[in-house]
């Protein structure tokens, strides 16, 4: 799920997180494209779709923040909807088992997302988050 851009050094390797957290949404849609639509599955497939591909999308905008006390707001956000997203994705391993492998592999990227998101919040802050 971690993309690379490789800079003009090839000993040097970047993560770029606005790419990141959309390839993280993409692979949200993907993986709900396999989940049975049925009246439990559908609430949890909104769910899941809506924070999953928030992350990204809150990312992006705290890049844009007019201010630090904005950006920190916006990371803060995403971060928010990274954990929100790992919550849905434990309902719909609850009555899906056999989803459990994918969504396994998504909670952990989100969970990664997470301990970002608040890396860059404590070096923006100077403080624990």
């Amino acid at each position: 799920m971690i993309n690379q851009i490789s800079s003009t050094n090839k000993e040097e390797t970047k993560y770029d997180l606005v790419e990141r957290t959309a390839v993280f949404g993409e692979s949200i849609l993907d993986f709900v494209g396999g989940v049975e639509r049925n009246s439990i599955n559908n609430p949890l497939i909104s769910q899941v779709v809506r924070s999953g591909t928030s992350v990204g999308a809150n990312y992006c905008e705290a890049n844009e923040a007019n201010s630090k006390k904005d950006f920190v707001h916006k990371v803060s956000i995403a971060k928010k909807e990274a954990k929100e997203t790992i919550h849905w994705l434990r309902m719909i391993i609850k009555v899906n088992s056999a989803l459990r492998e994918r969504a396994e592999i998504l909670q952990k990227e989100s969970h990664e997302l997470v301990l970002i998101f608040s890396a860059i919040m404590r070096k923006s802050t100077g403080r624990e988050v």
